[in-house]
């Protein structure tokens, strides 16, 4: 093996890169452009074939030939983005017309960058490489973010709940976010947050995570560590940035008599006490291996009654019921899995009976 090839290997290449063009010798001055170890080139000569490709395998970067017959790229590009769903797909637009109101349509369509005709070779692999490793980080990042969330879902199911549980969470924490004006940060580290919050219950031992009856004191002690844990396994992504005090603070109380750190009112940040509102309602309103459920006005005399004693916050609580009492319906819809965090690749890993705790008992 030649040392270029195992330098390539060692670096993760190579980078799956399809050409479209409808003129095969600008295909095969590009293919001599990338002809080395790190790209594997697949060309097409068709918007229509690019797309069955697209279809059938992936790949890390599109160069797209703008002026095609019957098809042209900005039709190819909107379909890219908007048919395959294929978003954070780089795709260089090649053009030899450099009007900017020529390219603006282009970058209306989703296109992520140029290249001019004639190709600059050094122009080209420049911004080939430029996107192509970006696209291999935002990958790996992806992958990072979907197995803490399926971790996540895993914990929960241990600890005798459901994906649905996981999935409510989420959609009612957006729901009491909207009603209070949070921006679309906030509402996602609320998403987020639904499926993260318990996390840490990982480094918690089964004997009293699944302990059937009360734990002492000093099993308390340990069990309380899941928030500090928690946070510390997410506070390394930087999209975990705002959800981070979601997990750590959910068990803070607004009298100051919670955990982990005793916080106290507003000391306590706003998703915090945001997602503990609708986590004390999901409890309560459904059916745990350990409890049934209670009725929705059982549900809101404990929700008023823990506001009175100091608990929750109290003008939080007031916007929340206000929700429960008119609009019951924005929290109690049925939750679509296609766009849950994690929950594919959780239903995955649980069809192969790995996940199979139902025979053991909860407290």
């Amino acid at each position: 093996m030649r040392q270029q090839d195992i330098q390539s290997s060692l670096n993760g290449y190579p980078y799956h890169v399809l050409i479209v063009d409808d003129d095969p010798v600008h295909r095969a001055l590009e293919r001599e452009i990338l002809d080395s170890s790190k790209y594997a080139v697949f060309e097409t000569s068709s918007g229509r074939e690019a797309l069955d490709a697209l279809r059938s395998r992936s790949f890390d970067a599109v160069l797209l030939d703008k002026q095609m017959p019957g098809m042209d790229g900005d039709e190819v590009c909107r379909r890219i983005r908007g048919e395959l769903g294929l978003g954070m797909l780089p795709i260089l637009m090649v053009t030899g017309n450099s009007d900017i109101d020529h390219l603006t349509l282009s970058l209306a369509a989703g296109a992520s960058d140029f290249v001019r005709k004639p190709y600059d070779p050094g122009e080209l692999l420049a911004r080939l490489d430029a996107a192509v490793s970006h696209k291999r980080l935002t990958d790996q990042f992806d992958s990072a973010e979907s197995m803490l969330f399926a971790l996540a879902r895993m914990v929960e199911a241990k600890d005798g709940n459901t994906g649905d549980h996981c999935s409510r969470l989420s959609h009612n924490g957006v729901v009491l976010g909207k009603a209070l004006g949070l921006g679309a940060d906030e509402l996602m580290a609320l998403r987020r947050g639904g499926v993260l919050h318990d996390i840490g219950k990982l480094g918690i031992p089964d004997s009293i995570l699944l302990k059937p009856g009360k734990l002492t004191d000093a099993e308390w002690v340990i069990m309380r560590q899941h928030v500090d844990i928690g946070a510390r396994l997410v506070e390394g992504l930087k999209s975990m940035r705002l959800t981070v005090p979601i997990i750590r603070h959910h068990h803070e109380r607004w009298d100051g008599s919670g955990y982990p750190d005793g916080l106290r009112g507003e000391e306590i940040p706003l998703l915090a006490r945001v997602f503990q509102m609708v986590d004390i309602y999901d409890a309560l309103a459904h059916a745990r291996p350990y409890k049934p459920a209670m009725e929705r006005l059982q549900v809101i005399e404990v929700l008023e009654a823990e506001a009175a004693r100091g608990w929750r916050d109290p003008a939080l609580t007031a916007i929340f019921l206000e929700i429960v009492k008119t609009h019951p319906e924005a929290i109690n819809v049925p939750v679509s899995s296609h766009d849950d965090l994690g929950l594919s690749l959780f239903s995955e890993i649980r069809s192969t009976g790995a996940l199979d705790w139902d025979h053991r008992p909860h407290p």
